[in-house]
């Protein structure tokens, strides 16, 4: 017989389902009305600036307050009030998740242990110890960053490219080709301006697949075991206001609170307790409650009691230490294993504190208009992992753009204005003469010269007489680059006509 819900709850429930579909629906329409370089007045990285664990690391790793992120005092201060609303109401990665549900009807074959719930805090504690060396590198797996990630690099240039393949083969019937056009100028152009595809866009849309898919072995697992930021808002609830309380002379005791939680915090053996550490006040439970006052959500005044998945002292100090020594130890490797001479920074970004000040948002790579700065992989070593770098056979840097700095919400690119940003110097650009067709094939092309933006050009032509194949005397264009004009732009390297490896490239340069 199926059961009627309790009434007076429902609309608090539908209340959380309204507000985080909202909050799913504005994270979508700022993710995708940013891209290609332009963006509406709200802060394009709005979610990535109320994120306290991105606040937090930025802080330490910098040892200064960075304003872009201060609105992520106002998560803290809404955990401190009501616990972990942001996981339940407000996160696109939890919304996601939930999108995804998949519940466990079996009690026959248990998810993972409690304990396992520790692993998230182990990843925090590492976090906060990899950033007290100035190392932001492990704060790639925080849920906006992954899920901001895998949608930009690996979902919608995914989409993109299924539908140009869609277009192309319906565009051989006639009848339609009227309405691809309308749909290819008004729909797919702005919706994927200029994206790209490669194979490493396929690990963070993995990582992302992966989180998701992990809701098979128990609802909502990755906030459960693995989120980082989950267990920063959680060790805040602890001390929370208002929590889940359990009437316990109205509780009939009939489990069906404990299997309406999508974290599995409400323990049977516990007079149907929950952790306000784990719980995300989903608000499920309360309709699924069959006695008036059996549970509630009100003020308490105590601290929350201690479990033992918490982490120990001990095993906290271990984390920290562990992932202090790792940072600080890194730089001491060989530099070649730790940046490629290719590694292009974005304009302003070339000092030796951008690591410590990136949060690897990707906000900067989605919002590119012609696609070149992308997630580094070896390009930075191990320190720089999905830290935006430039690959000019991609993409170069727009002389007429600086979108990278306004929308950067910890500030490790300058917010530059359009006159300054042309003066940044991210590269210098050399010419390979065994490649470049006018200098190893006697090939006329003067490509590099004519797409330079500067005035004067930093690419210019000299003039050689030289003996063709068939013995004839002509006369050349030769490319040479004016080191000091050159401020690496890239348009040469990605319109070099020659196929593979460009006859004309950039290197990377380090502010003095």
């Amino acid at each position: 017989m199926r059961r009627t819900p309790n009434p007076s709850a429902l609309p608090w429930r539908r209340a959380r389902i309204i507000t985080q579909v909202t909050a799913l629906v504005l994270f979508l329409a700022l993710l995708l009305s940013t891209r290609g370089g332009e963006y509406p007045d709200a802060p394009p990285g709005l979610f990535f600036r109320l994120d306290p664990l991105a606040m937090l690391a930025s802080f330490l790793a910098g040892r200064e307050w960075i304003t872009g992120l201060a609105l992520a005092l106002i998560s803290v201060g809404l955990t401190l009030v009501a616990g972990r609303v942001w996981c339940g109401w407000l996160c696109p990665l939890g919304a996601t998740l939930d999108v995804f549900r998949v519940r466990r009807r079996s009690k026959k074959q248990p998810g993972p242990s409690q304990r396992w719930r520790t692993i998230k805090y182990v990843v925090l504690i590492a976090i906060i110890g990899a950033a007290l060396a100035g190392n932001l590198t492990l704060l790639a797996f925080d849920p906006i960053s992954i899920t901001t990630r895998g949608l930009t690099s690996f979902f919608l240039p995914g989409l993109n490219q299924v539908t140009l393949a869609g277009e192309r083969v319906l565009y051989n019937v006639p009848t339609l080709q009227g309405g691809l056009d309308w749909f290819e100028s008004t729909i797919r152009t702005p919706l994927f301006p200029n994206d790209v595809w490669h194979w490493w866009n396929e690990l963070p849309g993995l990582l992302l697949v992966t989180v998701i898919a992990l809701n098979l072995a128990a609802e909502r697992f990755w906030c459960r075991y693995l989120c980082p930021l989950g267990a920063l808002l959680g060790l805040i609830s602890r001390v929370a206001i208002v929590r889940r309380v359990v009437g316990e002379d109205a509780c009939r005791q009939c489990v069906r609170c404990v299997r309406a939680c999508p974290t599995g915090t409400i323990d049977s053996h516990q007079n149907f307790a929950s952790d306000p550490a784990e719980c995300t006040v989903c608000l499920d439970c309360l309709p699924e409650c069959p006695t008036p006052g059996g549970q509630t959500f009100r003020p308490t005044w105590r601290l929350a009691p201690s479990h033992e998945y918490d982490p120990g002292r001990r095993q906290a100090l271990i984390t920290l230490g562990a992932g202090l020594t790792a940072a600080a130890v890194y730089p001491l490797a060989p530099i070649a294993w730790r940046r490629s001479a290719y590694l292009i920074r974005p304009p302003g970004a070339q000092n030796a504190e951008f690591l410590s000040a990136c949060i690897r948002c990707g906000e900067c790579t989605k919002v590119c208009p012609t696609s070149g700065l992308q997630p580094a992989l070896w390009e930075a070593g191990l320190e720089g992992l999905w830290t935006p770098t430039l690959m000019p056979r991609t993409g170069y840097c727009d002389y007429a753009c600086n979108a990278c700095g306004q929308v950067c919400p910890s500030g490790a690119i300058p917010d530059l204005s359009l006159e300054v940003k042309r003066t940044q110097i991210i590269g210098k650009a050399a010419v390979n003469k065994d490649r470049c067709l006018p200098w190893s094939q006697d090939t006329p092309c003067i490509v590099c010269e004519e797409m330079c933006p500067l005035a004067p050009k930093a690419v210019e032509l000299e003039i050689a007489e030289v003996i063709d194949a068939s013995g004839q005397s002509i006369t050349l264009q030769r490319p040479h680059v004016v080191e000091d004009r050159c401020i690496g732009c890239g348009i040469c390297e990605y319109k070099c006509p020659v196929e593979g490896e460009a006859a004309i490239r950039i290197t990377g340069v380090l502010a003095s």
